[in-house]
C-alpha cells in the first residue's frame, strides 16, 4: 500500500520554498472553503438590499457549491496535463475576479454570476491543485504534516466561516464577506509564480477527454443537485416549481417532482461516463479519470471511506446550528462564536495526527480519528437540551474536532500516496468529488431525519398543549409547511407564542438527537471500511510505483518523461 511515511529525500525537501508553498496552498484552500459558508448567515441581509426572494439568494448560495462539486474532477485532469502551478494560478485568479464581481454586484443576476459561477469555477481548478502540489512537495514525515494543515484549514473553514461572515455583515456589509478574497487571491498567485516550483514539461501532453467531461460534468451536477435540492422541491411528489431565472421548467402540478428525473439522468450519464473510460483505457487513449487506478487497494478503499465519513462529518456542522437558532433562538453571529472551539479542535486534532504518524501507520490515525469522531457525536446527542450550554457541549467539541482533524488530512494522505505523482490532481479531485457527493447526502439524511422526528414531536406536543383549536390548527399547518423554521404569527398572544416556542424547542432537540446518532454510527461505518485499506508500518519502503528518477531543480525548463 502507501508509503507516506518513508523518509526518502527528495528534490521538495531540499528547497526551502516548500513551507512558503504550503502556506500559499492553506490560504487558497482557506478562501475557498470559506466561501462555501461565510454567505449563508447574510442571507437575510442579502434579501433587503437586492428587494429579491429566498428561493434566487439560496441559489447564489448552493450555485457555488454545485458547480464546484461538479468541475472537480476536469480541474484535477486539467492540472495533471497542463501543471497544477499553472492550473492553480488560472483557479486564483478566477476565484479573486469572481469575487470581485459578487462584491459589486448591482442584481442578483451579477451575484449569481461572480459567486457561483466564476468563483465556483475557480475553486474547481485551485482546490485540486492544492492536494497535488503538496502530494508532489513534500515526503515522509513532512508529508504528514504539511496534509495536517491543509486538512486544519478545511475542517476549521466550517467553523469559523459564520463567525467570519456573520461579523463582516454586522459591522460592515455582507460585500466585505467577498471582498476580502479580492486581496487575497492576487497575493496566492503572486506567492505562486514567485515560490512554487515551476511545473515540467512533458514532451507529449496527454489530450483533454472533452466527451468525458461533458459527462462526467453534467451527471455530477444533477446528482449534487437532486441530493441537496431533495428537501425543496420533494423527493418524490412536487412541493414546489421548479424555475431558472423564472422560467416555470418543471411545475409543481407534475406528478413526480424533478428530483426522481435528476436522479436517472445523473446516473445514465455517468454509467455512460464509466463505459466511456473504460473504452479509452482499453485502446490506449487519454481517459478523463483512469478507472484502472481503483485497482490501487489504498486508493480504492480510501475513497470509499471517504465517501462514508462524509456522511458523518457535516452531522454536527447541521444540526447543532439549527438547534442554536430555532431551538434555542441564538443569532447567527452567536451561533458561530459557539463553534469556534469546534474550529480551534480540529486544527489542534489536525496537528497531533500528523506528529501521530511518526509513531503509528497512517491508516492507524485515521481510524483512530474516526472512533474519536463517532464518540464526540454521541456525547454532542446526550448534551443537546432546550437549555443547553457551551460546557456541555466541549467534551463533544473536543472528541469530534480532534477525530476530525486525525482522520481528514490523513485521509487525503493516503489516497494520493497510492497513485502515480502524474495522476495526483484527479486523484485529488475525486477525494474531493466523493465527499462533496457524501457531504450532499449526509445533509439530506441527516436534515430529513431532524425534520421529520421535530415535526412529528411538534404536533404531538401541540396536540396536547391545551391551546385554544385555531391555534393548535395554525401551528400545525406553519409546521408542517415551514418545518423546524416555524415561527409562531405575530397575531398569536404572547403566552401562546411562548409555549409554541417552548414546544419547538423541544422537538428541534428530540429530532436532532437521533440525526447525531446517526452521524455517529456513519463514522463508525467509515472506520470499519477504513480496515481494507491495506497498513503500512512507519518507515517501510515505498511501492514501485512511487519511485520516482531525479528531476531537475526547478526553473530549469527541462524536458523530462512523465512517471
Amino acid at each position: 500500500m502507501t508509503g507516506v511515511d518513508d523518509e526518502r529525500p527528495a528534490e521538495g525537501e531540499a528547497d526551502a520554498r516548500r513551507w512558503v508553498t504550503l502556506a500559499i496552498v492553506i490560504l487558497a484552500a482557506l478562501i475557498s472553503s470559506l466561501d462555501s459558508t461565510v454567505l449563508n448567515v447574510a442571507i437575510p441581509s442579502i434579501l433587503r438590499d437586492f428587494h429579491s426572494d429566498l428561493p434566487s439568494v439560496q441559489w447564489v448560495v448552493s450555485g457555488y457549491s454545485l458547480t464546484f462539486a461538479t468541475l472537480l474532477i476536469i480541474g484535477g485532469r486539467l492540472g495533471d496535463v497542463y501543471g497544477h502551478r499553472r492550473v492553480f494560478i488560472v483557479g486564483v485568479i478566477l476565484f479573486g475576479a469572481g469575487s470581485l464581481l459578487a462584491s459589486l454586484a448591482p442584481s442578483i443576476a451579477v451575484l449569481l454570476l461572480g459567486e457561483a459561477f466564476i468563483e465556483g469555477v475557480g475553486a474547481a481548478l485551485m482546490m485540486p491543485a492544492t492536494t497535488a502540489i503538496l502530494s508532489t512537495t513534500f515526503h515522509g514525515r513532512e508529508r504528514a504534516t504539511a496534509f495536517g494543515w491543509w486538512g486544519a484549514t478545511i475542517g476549521s473553514a466550517a467553523a469559523f466561516g459564520p463567525i467570519v461572515g456573520g461579523y463582516l455583515t454586522t459591522e460592515y456589509s455582507w460585500r466585505w464577506a467577498l471582498r476580502i478574497n479580492v486581496f487575497v487571491a492576487p497575493a496566492a498567485a503572486i506567492g505562486a509564480l514567485v515560490f512554487m516550483q515551476r511545473d515540467i514539461r512533458r514532451r507529449e501532453r496527454a489530450k483533454l477527454d472533452v466527451p468525458g467531461a461533458l459527462l462526467v460534468g453534467t451527471g455530477m451536477l444533477l446528482l449534487v443537485f437532486g441530493l441537496s435540492e431533495g428537501p425543496t422541491y420533494g423527493w418524490l411528489v412536487p412541493r414546489r416549481d421548479f424555475t431558472v431565472d423564472g422560467l416555470r421548467c418543471w411545475p409543481a402540478t407534475n406528478a413526480v417532482s424533478v428530483i426522481p428525473i435528476a436522479f436517472v439522468v445523473a446516473l445514465a450519464l455517468l454509467w455512460c461516463f464509466v463505459r466511456l473510460e473504460r473504452h479509452k483505457e482499453r485502446s490506449g487513449g487519454s481517459p478523463l479519470f483512469e478507472l484502472g487506478q481503483l485497482e490501487h487497494r489504498g486508493y480504492r478503499y480510501g475513497l470509499l471511506t471517504s465517501t462514508v465519513v462524509a456522511l458523518a462529518q457535516l452531522g454536527l456542522i447541521f444540526v447543532l446550528p439549527i438547534v442554536l437558532q430555532d431551538g434555542k433562538h441564538l443569532s447567527a453571529l452567536d451561533t458561530g462564536l459557539w463553534l469556534v472551539p469546534f474550529g480551534v479542535f480540529i486544527i489542534v486534532g489536525a496537528q497531533l495526527g500528523g506528529r501521530l504518524t511518526r509513531l503509528l501507520a497512517t491508516t492507524s490515525v485515521v481510524r483512530i480519528g474516526l472512533v474519536l469522531e463517532a464518540m464526540g457525536l454521541c456525547a454532542v446527542a446526550a448534551a443537546v437540551s432546550p437549555h443547553i450550554t457551551v460546557i456541555a457541549v466541549i467534551p463533544g467539541f473536543g472528541l469530534f474536532g480532534v477525530g476530525y482533524g486525525f482522520a481528514s488530512a490523513q485521509l487525503v494522505n493516503i489516497i494520493l500516496s497510492d497513485v502515480p505523482r502524474d495522476k495526483a490532481g484527479v486523484a485529488g479531485a475525486a477525494n474531493a468529488t466523493v465527499r462533496q457527493v457524501g457531504a450532499a447526502l449526509g445533509v439530506a439524511v441527516v436534515g430529513a431525519l431532524l425534520n421529520t422526528l421535530a415535526i412529528r414531536r411538534a404536533i404531538g406536543l401541540v396536540a396536547r398543549s391545551g391551546l385554544a383549536a385555531p391555534v393548535r390548527a395554525e401551528a400545525v399547518e406553519g409546521l408542517h409547511r415551514r418545518g423546524v423554521n416555524y415561527l409562531p404569527p405575530v397575531a398569536v398572544s404572547p403566552r401562546d407564542a411562548s409555549r409554541l416556542s417552548h414546544i419547538l424547542s423541544a422537538a428541534i432537540t428530540s429530532g436532532a438527537r437521533p440525526a447525531l446518532l446517526f452521524a455517529a454510527s456513519a463514522a463508525l461505518g467509515g472506520a470499519l471500511v477504513s480496515l481494507l485499506i491495506p497498513q503500512v508500518a512507519t518507515g517501510r519502503r515505498r511501492p514501485a510505483i512511487d519511485v520516482v528518477p531525479p528531476q531537475p531543480a526547478a526553473g530549469t525548463g527541462a524536458v523530462v518523461s512523465g512517471r
